[in-house]
């Protein structure tokens, strides 16, 4: 692959971006034309290997692998003397995917790194390849890339890295889309059978299972640049009666916005959530301050979720409408629960 002191040819640039997806409603029928794959919820990843050079990239171009040191030492272990494989690393946590575990990995302190590598180890799921040897594999249709990526892991059968299921039957692929949005996947992709790997390109197809449910508005926040409403913090009532934060929404009409600001300015009243109350800005929210307003939990809205991790909705939700009709008492978890 290369000789000694020099870098290592992994076939494709370091930098190469993963192909991406495009959202779309329904999964493509066209017989025989698509591969179906469930949509893994964890970190996007593609693994590079040349000899004993082992490089795990982010979808962003990031370096991951001081993070994962279990993922790196399998795939160096892997035979093939070289390769470049697309895939998803995840932590399993009980029989589910847990993605909060792998947030806790991106840590500054390599000795918690390494602990966790014990604790909570990862595996990296494949479901393409994008190079073998020092030959890019780019080029060839997804129907050849998947056998050589199935040749490629015959021979592994160890724990940490396995090949991602697939199916071209669509009746499968829509039971696979209902039961996703769960903990461990988040949707199904759709490849098409003949298409070259385009990275970069929103090649694939993504079709997510879309959920609703009727929260109740315990604060907002205003937009950075204007005093209107730029988001409204949502929650749900516990066991214990207390109302938590579960999410937002920022799907607002710029139309309706200077009357629903004077709609929860008049509302305003601590605390708003009783029981897990929102923090500063993170991975839940697409503010730039954290600074938010309670108001009383008066006010009930249906919205439109894909995903649920540890009791919150993982995205932004989309705001479909208002519920006067409902009672705020009435907004309990019993919507969102993983069954």
């Amino acid at each position: 692959m290369n000789s000694k002191g020099s870098k290592p040819s992994f076939g494709v640039p370091l930098h190469t971006e993963p192909m991406e997806a495009k959202a779309a409603d329904a999964l493509p029928d066209d017989t025989g034309q698509w591969q179906y794959e469930p949509k893994w919820d964890g970190f996007r990843c593609l693994a590079f290997k040349a000899g004993d050079e082992v490089d795990l990239r982010a979808k962003s171009g990031k370096p991951l692998g001081r993070y994962f040191p279990e993922v790196v030492a399998v795939v160096r272990e892997l035979k093939g003397e070289g390769f470049v494989v697309d895939g998803e690393l995840v932590i399993d946590l009980d029989g589910s995917l847990s993605f909060d575990a792998l947030q806790m990995r991106l840590h500054p302190a390599e000795s918690r790194i390494r602990k966790l590598s014990v604790e909570t180890p990862a595996k990296l799921i494949l479901f393409d390849i994008l190079a073998s040897l020092d030959a890019s594999l780019m080029g060839e249709p997804l129907s050849a890339r998947r056998e050589a990526l199935e040749l490629l892991l015959n021979s592994a059968g160890r724990v940490g890295i396995e090949l991602s299921r697939c199916t071209r039957d669509l009746p499968t692929a829509m039971k696979w889309v209902g039961a996703s949005g769960k903990g461990s996947t988040d949707g199904v992709m759709a490849k098409r059978l003949g298409d070259a790997y385009r990275p970069g390109e929103r090649a694939m197809i993504k079709v997510k299972r879309l959920r609703t449910a009727d929260c109740v508005v315990g604060g907002y926040r205003y937009l950075a640049n204007a005093r209107e409403v730029g988001s409204l913090l949502l929650g749900l009532y516990n066991e214990q009666g207390k109302l938590d934060h579960v999410g937002f929404t920022s799907t607002i009409a710029r139309a309706d916005r200077t009357a629903l600001t004077r709609q929860v300015e008049a509302l305003r009243s601590p605390p708003g959530f009783t029981g897990k109350a929102p923090g500063g800005p993170s991975r839940w929210s697409t503010e730039r301050s954290g600074q938010w307003e309670p108001v009383r939990p008066d006010l009930v809205v249906e919205v439109r979720f894909d995903q649920v991790t540890g009791d919150r909705f993982r995205h932004g939700t989309k705001l479909l409408r208002w519920r006067p009709d409902k009672n705020p008492k009435q907004c309990t978890f019993d919507q969102i629960v993983k069954t």
